[in-house]
C-alpha cells in the first residue's frame, strides 16, 4: 500500500513545464519585479556593498545620527572583553553544582528574542548584560514598521551595523502584509488573533512584498525577513532559486502546528532548493499549540529531508502576556526535551517569565508591536515597553541557565561572549 504514495515522475515534469512556461503569469510577475532592480548579479552585489559595516557606519556619520556613538561604545566594549565569557556564565549558572564534563555543542540552541523594536533598546540590553554578567541573544526579531524606522535617525542602519558588531543574526518584518489595510477580514492589528487565517497577504501582495524586500536588500543589505503567507513563501523560494541571496523565516501566524503541515513546508523548500542544497527558508516558527512529541517528529522529518543544518526550528519558550496566548505559557521544558536530541533549534522569547509579567502594571502585549513610535512616546509608555523587553532578555538568560544545567549548549551573540 505504501508504494501508492510514490510521486509520479510525469507529474514532477508537468510542474517543471509549468514553471518554465514563458506564459506563466506567476513566474513572470516575479521576473518583472526583479528586473526593476537589475540583473541577479547586480542585485546581490548592491546588497553585499550596502551590508558592509564601514559603509553602514559612514552613512550614519553623514546623517549625524546619535546612534553612531552608541555603536562605537558597543565596539569598544566588545573589543576589550567587557561581556562575560561563556565559561563565566556557565560557572554562575551551575551555582555550586558539579561542572558539566562536556557540553553538547553540536546541539547548541540559538537564543532568540522578539521584538527588538528600537535600536536604543539593544544598547540598554548590552549595558545590563555587562553589569549583571548575562548573555546577549544570538538572534533578534524586529517587527517595527520599516518606513518608520528608516526615517528614525538611521535606526535601520544602526541595527544592521549592531548585528555585525555583536555577531548575531536578525530578521526584519516588511510593511507589506494584511495589517496594512489590504486584508478585508482584518479590522486592524487588534483583530489579528480573531481570525484563523492569520495576517494574510491578499491578491497582488506577494509581488509587492518581493518589491519591498528588494528595496531593503539593495539599500541596507537586509537578507532575512519574516514571512507570513504561503504566497510570499513561494515567491521567496522562487526568487532564491533564481539567484537572489535572500532568506526568510516563517512566522507563527502561518500555523505550522503539526508534523504534516511542517512536512508540507519543508517539502516545498526542498523542491525549490538550489543545486548546492541551499534554500531561502532559514527557519520557521512552529505554532504555540504544538507539543514536544510533535516537535520531535517534525525535527525527524527535517533530518530525513536533509535540511537539518539549513532550516532552524524556532519555538516560543515565552509569549507576550497579552493578546496572543492563554496564560500561563512557558515551553522551556519542551525545549530541553527536543534540544537534547536535535540540533539547530531556536528558543524564542516573546515575553518575560510569568513571575515577572504578572506583577507588571503594563505586561508585554503583542499589540504594542503595531504602535507607532509617536504613539508610544506621546502616551509616556516607552519606558514601560523597554521594561517589557528587558523581561524578555531576563527570560533568555533563564533559558541559557536551564540549558547549561542540562549539559546543553547555546548560541548567544558570538562576537561578545568568548569561550
Amino acid at each position: 500500500m505504501r508504494e501508492k504514495l510514490r510521486l509520479d515522475a510525469g507529474v514532477v515534469e508537468e510542474m517543471n513545464r509549468y514553471l518554465l512556461d514563458s506564459d506563466n503569469p506567476l513566474v513572470n510577475g516575479v521576473l518583472r519585479v526583479i528586473d526593476k532592480y537589475g540583473t541577479i548579479e547586480q542585485i546581490n552585489a548592491r546588497a553585499a556593498e550596502a551590508r558592509k559595516l564601514p559603509n553602514l557606519l559612514s552613512r550614519l556619520r553623514k546623517m549625524e545620527s546619535p546612534y553612531l556613538k552608541d555603536l562605537e561604545w558597543l565596539e569598544e566594549a566588545r573589543d576589550k572583553g567587557a561581556f562575560p565569557t561563556i565559561s563565566e556564565f556557565r560557572r554562575k549558572a551551575l551555582s555550586g553544582q558539579p561542572p558539566v564534563a562536556e557540553y553538547a555543542e553540536d546541539r547548541a540552541v540559538t537564543l532568540e528574542i522578539s521584538a527588538l523594536q528600537y535600536f536604543p533598546w539593544l544598547i540598554e540590553e548590552a549595558r545590563r548584560a555587562i553589569e549583571k554578567r548575562e548573555v546577549m541573544p544570538g538572534r533578534y526579531i524586529r517587527v517595527r514598521c520599516m518606513e518608520e524606522q528608516e526615517k528614525d535617525q538611521g535606526d535601520t542602519l544602526a541595527i544592521a551595523a549592531a548585528m555585525q558588531i555583536v555577531g548575531a543574526s536578525y530578521v526584519e518584518t516588511l510593511d507589506t502584509k494584511g495589517t496594512d489595510g489590504s486584508n478585508v477580514h482584518l479590522g486592524g492589528p487588534q483583530t489579528i488573533t480573531g481570525y484563523f487565517g492569520g495576517i494574510g497577504q491578499p491578491n497582488g501582495h506577494p509581488l509587492l512584498w518581493l518589491d519591498e524586500f528588494l528595496y531593503y536588500y539593495t539599500n541596507y543589505g537586509i537578507q532575512q525577513v519574516l514571512n507570513i503567507n504561503p504566497g510570499t513563501v513561494l515567491v521567496g523560494y522562487i526568487a532564491h532559486k533564481l539567484g537572489i541571496d535572500m532568506g526568510f523565516k516563517i512566522s507563527v501566524f502561518m500555523g505550522n502546528d503539526n508534523p504534516y503541515s511542517i512536512f508540507w513546508t519543508l517539502m516545498t523548500a526542498k523542491l525549490f532548493s538550489r543545486p548546492d542544497g541551499s534554500t531561502s527558508l532559514v527557519g520557521f516558527n512552529v505554532s504555540n499549540s504544538i507539543n514536544a512529541e510533535s516537535l520531535i517528529t517534525s525535527a525527524e522529518v527535517r533530518r530525513k529531508l536533509g535540511l537539518e543544518s539549513a532550516v532552524r526550528i524556532e519555538h516560543h519558550v515565552t509569549e507576550t502576556y497579552r493578546s496572543i496566548v492563554r496564560q500561563p505559557y512557558c515551553r522551556r521544558e519542551d525545549l530541553l526535551k527536543v534540544a537534547a536530541n536535535f540540533p539547530n533549534i531556536s528558543a524564542k522569547h516573546e515575553g518575560g517569565d510569568l513571575e515577572n509579567e504578572r506583577e507588571k502594571a503594563h505586561p508585554s502585549d503583542i499589540l504594542d508591536y503595531f504602535r507607532s513610535k509617536e504613539d508610544v512616546c506621546s502616551s509616556g509608555e516607552m519606558d514601560l515597553l523597554l521594561a517589557n523587553y528587558m523581561d524578555k532578555h531576563a527570560a533568555v538568560n533563564c533559558t541559557a541557565e536551564a540549558l547549561t544545567r542540562s549539559g546543553l549548549s547555546f548560541i548567544s551573540a558570538q562576537a561578545l561572549h568568548r569561550r
